[in-house]
């Protein structure tokens, strides 16, 4: 057995002998492994223990294997790698500043399991083969999805999506070039006047990092209560309560969906509503929601702002037979104000592509649009557009006319 190895059955031993917790009491592990590897150092002189080649190198990697994630641990703590992914123990990828990569990680089977585990000990979720896939937030804020077989081949699939960027402004986006400053001045005061806003884009284009900065433009003053699948968002604001949907029993009950989230939140005042994302029959209660003079955002996968809309008009079908479209349309017209499409291009940097209004008018089964900003020489320029509600606008002390014209 080599050092690292006897160092770390030491180690555990001692942390239950203490009854410290490992994800809690952080700093508290680095110095019993400090104290630990230090004990060991004198042993190894009287040469009781093999000696440590490094000992620096051989306490990070105990750490890691303790109180984080072992040999995902290095991967986590790098800020430019997004997502870590297991296609099987001998394939462990990342994506660094949006480009996918093989790394030199090889886990075993018993590895993988134990790992998960471990991520989803927090979390108070499971996985079993009555339920092969399970969503959950690490501790850190990251998102664990894994599926187990017989739903893949063979080996587990584990992916562990990070939020590099902390965005908790829209000044924050513009300070990385995702968004321009004219086009950040106006979603600014479009969201303070209360505008409902709808987040669409593609898998890691960026739209829980948008709908975190979005959030940042609404007043003080108000009370959101934010729907999510798992917790992602991190709305810095003082009067704020974070819902999350749960899985069911063993039993099969006590399950709590995103839409059953949505209607007790209408039951918590809230001055704004924030949904994670929306997928499913959802949409009919978000939209019911917004309808009901509650403003709110949430994301949506689309290819457009426009595939977006169409999107919106087609999920609260889901809901039943009774829902049609000569209702869902004409809502999601007077519900939704503003629609910002995002994208990933092909160095890997998330920006905004376009920026449109919703006049709030149907025909023919098509919501109108108005193009306020649209990607043009490299960056978001002003379209010929208007938003809805100039009322609003104009009620807050903003001249639109003029914030249009330059941001101001």
């Amino acid at each position: 057995m080599d050092g690292v190895a006897i160092l770390e059955g030491e180690v555990r031993e001692l942390i239950r002998r203490r009854g410290l917790d490992p994800v809690r009491d952080h700093q508290g592990i680095r110095d019993l492994v400090s104290d630990v590897v230090a004990d060991y150092d004198e042993r190894s002189l009287l040469g009781t223990v093999p000696p440590l080649t490094d000992p620096s190198a051989a306490m990070r990697a105990v750490v890691d294997a303790v109180a984080g994630l072992g040999p995902l641990q290095r991967y986590l703590d790098d800020d430019e790698i997004e997502e870590i992914w297991i296609n099987a123990p001998a394939q462990v990828f990342v994506a660094r500043r949006g480009e996918p990569e093989l790394t030199t990680t090889i886990l075993t089977e018993q590895q993988v399991r134990d790992l998960v585990e471990q991520m989803l000990k927090a979390s108070g979720r499971r996985l079993d083969l009555s339920s092969p896939f399970v969503d959950a937030s690490l501790p850190g804020g990251e998102r664990l999805h894994v599926a187990i077989p017989d739903v893949t081949r063979q080996h587990w699939a584990v992916n562990i999506r990070k939020y590099v960027v902390r965005a908790n402004h829209l000044d924050d986006l513009v300070a990385l070039g995702s968004l321009t400053r004219h086009a950040a001045a106006f979603l600014d005061a479009a969201v303070a006047v209360g505008l409902n806003v709808l987040v669409a884009g593609s898998t890691q284009a960026g739209k829980t990092t948008m709908l975190n900065a979005l959030a940042g433009s609404i007043p003080a003053r108000s009370r959101i209560v934010t729907c999510e699948e798992v917790f992602e968002l991190r709305v810095q604001h003082r009067d704020v309560v974070a819902l999350q949907c749960r899985q069911p029993s063993l039993e099969g009950t006590g399950e709590i969906p995103l839409r059953r989230l949505v209607k007790e939140a209408l039951r918590m005042r809230p001055s704004r509503i924030v949904i994670g994302e929306v997928r499913e029959a959802e949409a009919l209660d978000m939209l019911v929601a917004l309808n009901a003079g509650v403003p709110g955002m949430c994301t949506i996968h689309a290819n457009s702002a426009r595939e977006a809309l169409t999107k919106i008009c087609t999920l609260p079908l889901l809901a039943g037979e009774n829902v049609s479209d000569r209702f869902v349309i004409p809502t999601v017209a007077a519900a939704i104000d503003v629609v910002l499409h995002l994208e990933v291009d092909h160095r890997g940097r998330r920006r905004v592509r376009e920026i449109v209004g919703v006049p709030g008018r149907a025909e023919g089964g098509i919501v109108e649009t108005a193009d306020l900003f649209h990607l043009a020489g490299g960056g978001l320029v002003r379209g010929e557009g208007y938003p809805p509600h100039p009322e609003r606008f104009s009620r807050a002390g903003i001249d639109l006319p003029a914030l249009l014209r330059s941001g101001r």
